[in-house]
Protein backbone atom coordinates (compact mmCIF):
# COMPACT_ATOMS: atom_id res chain seq x y z
CA UNK A 1 0.00 0.00 0.00
CA UNK A 2 1.40 3.38 -0.93
CA UNK A 3 1.42 6.60 1.08
CA UNK A 4 -0.31 9.38 -0.85
CA UNK A 5 1.88 11.92 0.96
CA UNK A 6 4.99 10.40 -0.63
CA UNK A 7 3.36 10.71 -4.03
CA UNK A 8 2.54 14.37 -3.38
CA UNK A 9 6.17 15.01 -2.44
CA UNK A 10 7.71 13.22 -5.45
CA UNK A 11 5.15 12.37 -8.11
CA UNK A 12 7.76 12.16 -10.87
CA UNK A 13 9.89 9.76 -8.84
CA UNK A 14 6.86 7.59 -8.10
CA UNK A 15 5.96 7.33 -11.79
CA UNK A 16 9.59 6.64 -12.71
CA UNK A 17 9.73 3.75 -10.23
CA UNK A 18 6.51 2.25 -11.59
CA UNK A 19 7.87 2.66 -15.13
CA UNK A 20 10.65 0.24 -14.19
CA UNK A 21 7.89 -2.33 -13.75
CA UNK A 22 6.50 -1.46 -17.16
CA UNK A 23 3.56 0.57 -15.86
CA UNK A 24 2.27 3.88 -17.20
CA UNK A 25 2.28 7.07 -15.07
CA UNK A 26 -0.53 7.23 -12.52
CA UNK A 27 0.42 10.02 -10.14
CA UNK A 28 -1.60 12.74 -11.93
CA UNK A 29 -4.84 10.80 -11.58
CA UNK A 30 -4.10 9.86 -7.98
CA UNK A 31 -3.27 13.42 -7.02
CA UNK A 32 -6.41 14.76 -8.72
CA UNK A 33 -8.52 12.26 -6.79
CA UNK A 34 -6.67 13.13 -3.61
CA UNK A 35 -7.33 16.84 -4.22
CA UNK A 36 -11.05 16.19 -4.63
CA UNK A 37 -11.08 14.13 -1.44
CA UNK A 38 -9.23 16.81 0.52
CA UNK A 39 -11.55 19.53 -0.82
CA UNK A 40 -14.56 17.50 0.20
CA UNK A 41 -13.11 16.96 3.69
CA UNK A 42 -12.41 20.70 4.00
CA UNK A 43 -15.97 21.52 2.95
CA UNK A 44 -17.32 18.99 5.44
CA UNK A 45 -15.27 20.53 8.27
CA UNK A 46 -16.36 24.06 7.32
CA UNK A 47 -19.99 22.99 7.29
CA UNK A 48 -19.60 21.38 10.69
CA UNK A 49 -18.11 24.60 12.08
CA UNK A 50 -21.00 26.58 10.61
CA UNK A 51 -23.51 24.19 12.17
CA UNK A 52 -21.80 24.54 15.55
CA UNK A 53 -22.04 28.32 15.26
CA UNK A 54 -25.71 28.04 14.29
CA UNK A 55 -26.38 25.78 17.26
CA UNK A 56 -24.94 28.46 19.51
CA UNK A 57 -27.24 31.07 17.94
CA UNK A 58 -30.24 28.78 18.46
CA UNK A 59 -29.35 28.43 22.13
CA UNK A 60 -29.00 32.16 22.54
CA UNK A 61 -32.33 32.83 20.78
CA UNK A 62 -34.14 30.40 23.05
CA UNK A 63 -32.51 31.98 26.10
CA UNK A 64 -33.92 35.34 25.04
CA UNK A 65 -37.35 33.83 24.47
CA UNK A 66 -37.24 34.47 20.72
CA UNK A 67 -38.75 32.27 18.03
CA UNK A 68 -35.99 29.83 17.02
CA UNK A 69 -38.04 28.00 14.34
CA UNK A 70 -36.28 29.61 11.32
CA UNK A 71 -32.89 28.80 12.80
CA UNK A 72 -33.98 25.23 13.53
CA UNK A 73 -35.13 24.80 9.92
CA UNK A 74 -31.80 26.15 8.71
CA UNK A 75 -29.99 23.71 11.00
CA UNK A 76 -32.02 20.76 9.65
CA UNK A 77 -31.17 21.67 6.06
CA UNK A 78 -27.55 22.12 7.01
CA UNK A 79 -27.51 18.69 8.66
CA UNK A 80 -28.66 17.07 5.43
CA UNK A 81 -25.96 18.88 3.45
CA UNK A 82 -23.31 17.84 5.96
CA UNK A 83 -24.39 14.19 5.70
CA UNK A 84 -24.14 14.35 1.90
CA UNK A 85 -20.69 15.94 2.05
CA UNK A 86 -19.47 13.37 4.57
CA UNK A 87 -20.69 10.56 2.35
CA UNK A 88 -18.91 12.11 -0.64
CA UNK A 89 -15.64 12.45 1.29
CA UNK A 90 -15.87 8.81 2.37
CA UNK A 91 -16.63 7.70 -1.20
CA UNK A 92 -13.63 9.59 -2.56
CA UNK A 93 -11.43 8.21 0.21
CA UNK A 94 -12.49 4.65 -0.58
CA UNK A 95 -11.87 5.27 -4.29
CA UNK A 96 -8.39 6.59 -3.55
CA UNK A 97 -7.58 3.67 -1.24
CA UNK A 98 -8.71 1.20 -3.90
CA UNK A 99 -6.56 2.90 -6.54
CA UNK A 100 -3.52 2.83 -4.27
CA UNK A 101 -4.14 -0.81 -3.28
CA UNK A 102 -4.11 -1.85 -6.94
CA UNK A 103 -0.55 -0.59 -7.45
CA UNK A 104 2.49 -2.83 -6.86
CA UNK A 105 5.38 -2.03 -4.58
CA UNK A 106 8.16 0.19 -5.90
CA UNK A 107 11.39 -1.62 -6.78
CA UNK A 108 14.46 -0.80 -4.72
CA UNK A 109 17.10 1.24 -6.56
CA UNK A 110 19.44 -1.79 -6.42
CA UNK A 111 16.98 -3.96 -8.38
CA UNK A 112 18.30 -4.55 -11.90
CA UNK A 113 16.37 -3.11 -14.84
CA UNK A 114 14.56 -5.49 -17.14
CA UNK A 115 11.19 -6.61 -18.39
CA UNK A 116 11.12 -10.31 -17.59
CA UNK A 117 12.84 -13.50 -16.49
CA UNK A 118 15.57 -13.23 -19.13
CA UNK A 119 16.79 -10.00 -17.53
CA UNK A 120 17.29 -11.43 -14.04
CA UNK A 121 20.87 -11.22 -12.79
CA UNK A 122 22.67 -14.29 -11.48
CA UNK A 123 24.47 -13.48 -8.22
CA UNK A 124 26.17 -16.77 -7.35
CA UNK A 125 26.15 -20.54 -7.74
CA UNK A 126 26.71 -23.39 -5.33
CA UNK A 127 27.60 -26.97 -6.19
CA UNK A 128 28.38 -28.67 -9.47
CA UNK A 129 25.66 -30.42 -11.48
CA UNK A 130 26.20 -34.16 -11.52
CA UNK A 131 27.50 -35.76 -14.70
CA UNK A 132 25.33 -38.72 -15.71
CA UNK A 133 26.50 -41.61 -17.87
CA UNK A 134 22.91 -42.04 -19.02
CA UNK A 135 20.05 -39.69 -19.87
CA UNK A 136 18.55 -38.69 -16.51
CA UNK A 137 14.79 -39.00 -16.08
CA UNK A 138 12.36 -36.36 -14.92
CA UNK A 139 10.77 -36.81 -11.51
CA UNK A 140 7.40 -37.97 -12.81
CA UNK A 141 9.07 -40.63 -14.96
CA UNK A 142 11.01 -41.86 -11.93
CA UNK A 143 7.98 -41.75 -9.63
CA UNK A 144 5.70 -43.60 -12.02
CA UNK A 145 8.31 -46.28 -12.79
CA UNK A 146 8.77 -46.82 -9.07
CA UNK A 147 4.99 -47.17 -8.70
CA UNK A 148 5.06 -44.52 -5.96
CA UNK A 149 3.71 -41.44 -7.79
CA UNK A 150 0.18 -41.70 -9.15
CA UNK A 151 -1.27 -38.87 -11.22
CA UNK A 152 -4.06 -40.90 -12.77
CA UNK A 153 -5.68 -41.79 -9.45
CA UNK A 154 -5.20 -38.23 -8.19
CA UNK A 155 -6.99 -37.00 -11.31
CA UNK A 156 -9.96 -39.26 -10.64
CA UNK A 157 -10.15 -38.02 -7.06
CA UNK A 158 -9.48 -34.32 -7.46
CA UNK A 159 -8.78 -33.44 -11.10
CA UNK A 160 -5.66 -32.09 -12.76
CA UNK A 161 -2.63 -30.74 -10.87
CA UNK A 162 -2.85 -33.15 -7.96
CA UNK A 163 -0.62 -36.09 -7.07
CA UNK A 164 -0.86 -39.21 -4.93
CA UNK A 165 2.47 -40.18 -3.34
CA UNK A 166 2.85 -43.64 -1.84
CA UNK A 167 5.12 -45.59 0.48
CA UNK A 168 8.70 -44.37 0.87
CA UNK A 169 8.16 -41.49 -1.58
CA UNK A 170 5.37 -40.13 0.65
CA UNK A 171 7.67 -40.59 3.62
CA UNK A 172 10.47 -38.76 1.78
CA UNK A 173 8.18 -35.77 1.28
CA UNK A 174 7.36 -35.80 4.98
CA UNK A 175 11.04 -36.20 5.87
CA UNK A 176 11.97 -33.16 3.79
CA UNK A 177 9.44 -30.98 5.58
CA UNK A 178 10.53 -32.13 9.04
CA UNK A 179 14.20 -31.70 8.18
CA UNK A 180 13.59 -28.13 6.93
CA UNK A 181 11.63 -27.22 10.06
CA UNK A 182 14.35 -28.58 12.32
CA UNK A 183 17.01 -26.70 10.38
CA UNK A 184 15.16 -23.36 10.42
CA UNK A 185 14.11 -23.54 14.08
CA UNK A 186 17.58 -24.68 15.12
CA UNK A 187 20.30 -23.22 12.96
CA UNK A 188 18.05 -20.50 11.52
CA UNK A 189 16.63 -19.30 14.83
CA UNK A 190 13.01 -19.13 13.62
CA UNK A 191 10.06 -19.77 15.94
CA UNK A 192 7.78 -22.57 14.73
CA UNK A 193 4.11 -21.63 14.39
CA UNK A 194 1.09 -23.74 13.55
CA UNK A 195 -1.20 -21.16 11.87
CA UNK A 196 -4.75 -21.28 10.49
CA UNK A 197 -5.07 -22.55 6.92
CA UNK A 198 -8.30 -20.59 6.43
CA UNK A 199 -8.11 -16.83 6.82
CA UNK A 200 -10.36 -13.79 6.56
CA UNK A 201 -10.31 -11.46 3.60
CA UNK A 202 -8.51 -8.73 5.55
CA UNK A 203 -5.57 -11.07 6.14
CA UNK A 204 -5.19 -11.87 2.44
CA UNK A 205 -5.48 -8.17 1.62
CA UNK A 206 -2.78 -7.43 4.19
CA UNK A 207 -0.23 -9.56 2.35
CA UNK A 208 -1.33 -8.14 -1.02
CA UNK A 209 -2.88 -11.25 -2.60
CA UNK A 210 -6.14 -9.32 -2.72
CA UNK A 211 -7.67 -7.69 -4.61
CA UNK A 212 -5.39 -8.30 -7.62
CA UNK A 213 -4.90 -12.07 -7.34
CA UNK A 214 -8.32 -13.28 -6.26
CA UNK A 215 -8.50 -15.65 -9.23
CA UNK A 216 -5.33 -17.41 -8.04
CA UNK A 217 -6.89 -18.32 -4.69
CA UNK A 218 -9.54 -20.69 -3.40
CA UNK A 219 -12.45 -19.26 -1.41
CA UNK A 220 -14.78 -21.14 0.91
CA UNK A 221 -18.55 -20.78 1.02
CA UNK A 222 -18.39 -18.70 4.21
CA UNK A 223 -16.06 -16.08 2.71
CA UNK A 224 -12.77 -17.35 4.10
CA UNK A 225 -9.74 -18.03 1.91
CA UNK A 226 -7.45 -21.05 1.75
CA UNK A 227 -3.90 -19.83 2.24
CA UNK A 228 -1.72 -19.76 -0.92
CA UNK A 229 1.30 -19.75 1.41
CA UNK A 230 1.89 -19.52 5.16
CA UNK A 231 3.19 -16.00 4.49
CA UNK A 232 -0.42 -14.88 4.89
CA UNK A 233 -1.13 -16.00 8.48
CA UNK A 234 2.48 -15.60 9.65
CA UNK A 235 2.82 -11.99 8.48
CA UNK A 236 -0.62 -11.15 9.83
CA UNK A 237 0.47 -12.21 13.31
CA UNK A 238 1.49 -8.56 13.78
CA UNK A 239 -1.46 -6.87 12.07
CA UNK A 240 -3.04 -3.90 13.86
CA UNK A 241 -0.35 -3.90 16.54
CA UNK A 242 2.50 -1.76 17.83
CA UNK A 243 5.64 -3.79 18.54
CA UNK A 244 8.46 -2.92 20.87
CA UNK A 245 11.50 -2.37 18.64
CA UNK A 246 13.66 -4.11 21.25
CA UNK A 247 11.80 -7.35 20.41
CA UNK A 248 12.63 -7.15 16.71
CA UNK A 249 13.45 -8.90 14.51
CA UNK A 250 10.64 -11.38 14.91
CA UNK A 251 11.35 -14.56 12.92
CA UNK A 252 8.66 -17.23 12.47
CA UNK A 253 8.31 -20.33 10.34
CA UNK A 254 5.63 -22.89 9.53
CA UNK A 255 5.22 -26.08 7.54
CA UNK A 256 1.77 -25.98 5.95
CA UNK A 257 -0.21 -27.13 2.97
CA UNK A 258 -0.64 -24.34 0.40
CA UNK A 259 -3.49 -23.98 -2.08
CA UNK A 260 -3.36 -22.17 -5.42
CA UNK A 261 -5.69 -22.21 -8.37
CA UNK A 262 -2.79 -21.58 -10.80
CA UNK A 263 -5.23 -19.54 -12.88
CA UNK A 264 -2.41 -17.92 -14.83
CA UNK A 265 -0.47 -21.12 -15.45
CA UNK A 266 -2.58 -22.75 -18.17
CA UNK A 267 -0.37 -25.01 -20.27
CA UNK A 268 2.69 -24.57 -18.02
CA UNK A 269 4.27 -27.57 -16.26
CA UNK A 270 1.20 -29.69 -16.81
CA UNK A 271 3.14 -32.90 -16.16
CA UNK A 272 4.49 -33.76 -12.77
CA UNK A 273 4.55 -31.92 -9.46
CA UNK A 274 6.14 -28.60 -10.35
CA UNK A 275 2.88 -26.62 -10.39
CA UNK A 276 0.15 -28.07 -8.18
CA UNK A 277 -3.10 -26.86 -6.66
CA UNK A 278 -1.98 -28.26 -3.30
CA UNK A 279 1.57 -28.56 -1.99
CA UNK A 280 3.63 -28.40 1.19
CA UNK A 281 6.02 -25.57 1.99
CA UNK A 282 8.14 -24.34 4.85
CA UNK A 283 7.67 -20.57 4.98
CA UNK A 284 9.99 -18.04 6.60
CA UNK A 285 8.71 -14.63 7.73
CA UNK A 286 10.65 -11.83 9.40
CA UNK A 287 9.36 -8.61 10.93
CA UNK A 288 12.09 -5.98 11.36
CA UNK A 289 12.87 -2.36 12.02
CA UNK A 290 13.10 -0.42 8.74
CA UNK A 291 16.87 -0.02 8.93
CA UNK A 292 17.41 -3.77 9.43
CA UNK A 293 15.40 -5.26 6.58
CA UNK A 294 18.16 -5.27 3.97
CA UNK A 295 20.50 -7.30 6.20
CA UNK A 296 17.60 -9.55 7.19
CA UNK A 297 16.89 -10.19 3.50
CA UNK A 298 20.43 -11.51 3.01
CA UNK A 299 20.14 -13.60 6.17
CA UNK A 300 16.82 -15.14 5.15
CA UNK A 301 18.18 -16.05 1.73
CA UNK A 302 21.17 -17.74 3.39
CA UNK A 303 18.79 -19.76 5.60
CA UNK A 304 16.97 -21.03 2.50
CA UNK A 305 20.28 -21.79 0.78
CA UNK A 306 21.36 -23.83 3.81
CA UNK A 307 18.63 -26.38 3.04
CA UNK A 308 19.94 -27.06 -0.45
CA UNK A 309 23.53 -27.14 0.73
CA UNK A 310 22.66 -29.74 3.35
CA UNK A 311 20.83 -31.78 0.70
CA UNK A 312 23.72 -31.42 -1.76
CA UNK A 313 21.51 -29.91 -4.48
CA UNK A 314 23.31 -27.54 -6.91
CA UNK A 315 21.62 -24.16 -7.12
CA UNK A 316 22.02 -20.57 -8.17
CA UNK A 317 20.73 -17.30 -6.68
CA UNK A 318 19.30 -14.65 -9.00
CA UNK A 319 18.32 -11.04 -8.36
CA UNK A 320 14.93 -10.49 -10.00
CA UNK A 321 14.73 -7.56 -12.36
CA UNK A 322 12.11 -4.84 -11.92
CA UNK A 323 9.82 -6.34 -14.54
CA UNK A 324 9.83 -9.78 -12.89
CA UNK A 325 9.23 -8.72 -9.29
CA UNK A 326 6.19 -10.00 -7.45
CA UNK A 327 3.44 -7.50 -6.67
CA UNK A 328 4.37 -6.82 -3.05
CA UNK A 329 8.16 -7.12 -3.27
CA UNK A 330 10.65 -4.28 -3.32
CA UNK A 331 13.45 -6.76 -3.98
CA UNK A 332 13.51 -10.53 -4.47
CA UNK A 333 16.22 -13.16 -4.58
CA UNK A 334 15.15 -16.41 -6.24
CA UNK A 335 16.97 -19.65 -5.55
CA UNK A 336 16.89 -22.00 -8.51
CA UNK A 337 17.78 -25.67 -8.12
CA UNK A 338 19.37 -27.68 -10.89
CA UNK A 339 17.00 -30.36 -12.23
CA UNK A 340 18.99 -32.78 -14.41
CA UNK A 341 15.84 -34.44 -15.78
CA UNK A 342 14.82 -31.09 -17.27
CA UNK A 343 18.38 -29.91 -17.81
CA UNK A 344 17.31 -26.56 -16.36
CA UNK A 345 17.42 -24.30 -13.31
CA UNK A 346 13.99 -24.09 -11.67
CA UNK A 347 12.83 -21.86 -8.83
CA UNK A 348 12.71 -23.64 -5.50
CA UNK A 349 12.67 -20.65 -3.15
CA UNK A 350 11.85 -16.96 -3.41
CA UNK A 351 12.94 -14.53 -0.67
CA UNK A 352 11.44 -11.04 -0.75
CA UNK A 353 11.81 -7.79 1.15
CA UNK A 354 8.48 -5.96 1.06
CA UNK A 355 9.71 -2.95 3.04
CA UNK A 356 6.66 -1.23 4.61
CA UNK A 357 4.28 -2.12 1.76
CA UNK A 358 2.44 -4.90 3.64
CA UNK A 359 2.75 -3.19 7.02
CA UNK A 360 0.71 -0.25 5.75
CA UNK A 361 -2.03 -2.61 4.58
CA UNK A 362 -2.00 -4.40 7.96
CA UNK A 363 -1.32 -1.30 10.11
CA UNK A 364 1.65 -3.00 11.76
CA UNK A 365 3.95 -0.59 13.54
CA UNK A 366 6.85 -0.45 15.97
CA UNK A 367 8.02 1.97 18.64
CA UNK A 368 11.41 2.46 20.23
CA UNK A 369 11.64 2.81 23.99
CA UNK A 370 11.30 6.41 25.08
CA UNK A 371 9.82 7.58 21.77
CA UNK A 372 6.30 8.93 21.36
CA UNK A 373 5.75 8.23 17.69
CA UNK A 374 5.52 4.93 15.82
CA UNK A 375 6.67 3.81 12.39
CA UNK A 376 5.70 0.97 10.11
CA UNK A 377 7.69 -2.26 10.41
CA UNK A 378 9.28 -3.94 7.42
CA UNK A 379 8.12 -7.43 6.44
CA UNK A 380 10.04 -10.17 4.63
CA UNK A 381 9.01 -13.60 3.46
CA UNK A 382 10.69 -16.54 1.80
CA UNK A 383 10.38 -20.24 1.08
CA UNK A 384 12.56 -22.26 3.33
CA UNK A 385 11.79 -24.21 1.12
CA UNK A 386 9.01 -25.56 -1.15
CA UNK A 387 8.80 -29.20 -0.08
CA UNK A 388 7.35 -30.58 -3.33
CA UNK A 389 10.01 -28.93 -5.43
CA UNK A 390 12.70 -30.12 -3.03
CA UNK A 391 11.33 -33.64 -3.50
CA UNK A 392 11.65 -33.20 -7.27
CA UNK A 393 15.21 -31.94 -6.90
CA UNK A 394 16.22 -34.86 -4.67
CA UNK A 395 14.63 -37.42 -6.98
CA UNK A 396 16.29 -36.08 -10.11
CA UNK A 397 19.70 -35.36 -8.61
CA UNK A 398 19.94 -38.61 -6.65
CA UNK A 399 18.50 -40.98 -9.25
CA UNK A 400 20.40 -44.10 -10.25
CA UNK A 401 20.55 -45.82 -13.62
CA UNK A 402 18.20 -48.60 -12.47
CA UNK A 403 15.56 -45.99 -11.60
CA UNK A 404 16.10 -46.11 -7.84
CA UNK A 405 16.74 -43.02 -5.72
CA UNK A 406 19.53 -42.65 -3.19
CA UNK A 407 18.42 -40.84 -0.05
CA UNK A 408 20.65 -37.91 0.99
CA UNK A 409 22.52 -38.54 4.24
CA UNK A 410 20.78 -35.74 6.18
CA UNK A 411 17.36 -37.26 5.47
CA UNK A 412 18.16 -40.85 6.48
CA UNK A 413 17.40 -40.32 10.19
CA UNK A 414 13.93 -39.12 9.13
CA UNK A 415 13.53 -42.20 6.91
CA UNK A 416 14.20 -44.79 9.61
CA UNK A 417 17.73 -45.32 8.31
CA UNK A 418 16.59 -46.10 4.77
CA UNK A 419 19.29 -45.29 2.21
CA UNK A 420 17.56 -46.07 -1.08
CA UNK A 421 14.10 -46.05 -2.61
CA UNK A 422 13.45 -48.82 -5.11
CA UNK A 423 10.35 -50.08 -6.92
CA UNK A 424 7.25 -50.67 -4.80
Amino acid sequence: MHNIRRIREDAAGFDAALARRGLSPVSAGLLALDQRRRASLAAFEQMQAARNALSKRIGEAKARGEDAAPLLAEAAAMGEAIAREEEEAQRLGAELDAALAALPNLPDPEVPDGSGEADNVELRRWGTPRAFSWTPLQHFELGERLGLMDFETAGRIAGARFTVLKGPLARLERALGQFMLDLQTGQGGYIEVSPPLLVREAAVFGTNQLPKFADDLFRTTDGRWLIPTAEVPLTNLVRESVLDEAELPLRVTALTPCFRSEAGAAGRDTRGMLRQHQFMKVELVSITRPEDSEAEHARMTACAEAVLQALGIPYRVVDLCAGDLGFGAARTFDIEAWLPGQGAWREISSCSNCRDFQARRMDARCRAAGRKGTRFVHTLNGSGIAVGRALIAVMENYQEEDGSITIPDVLRPYMGGMSRIGPA
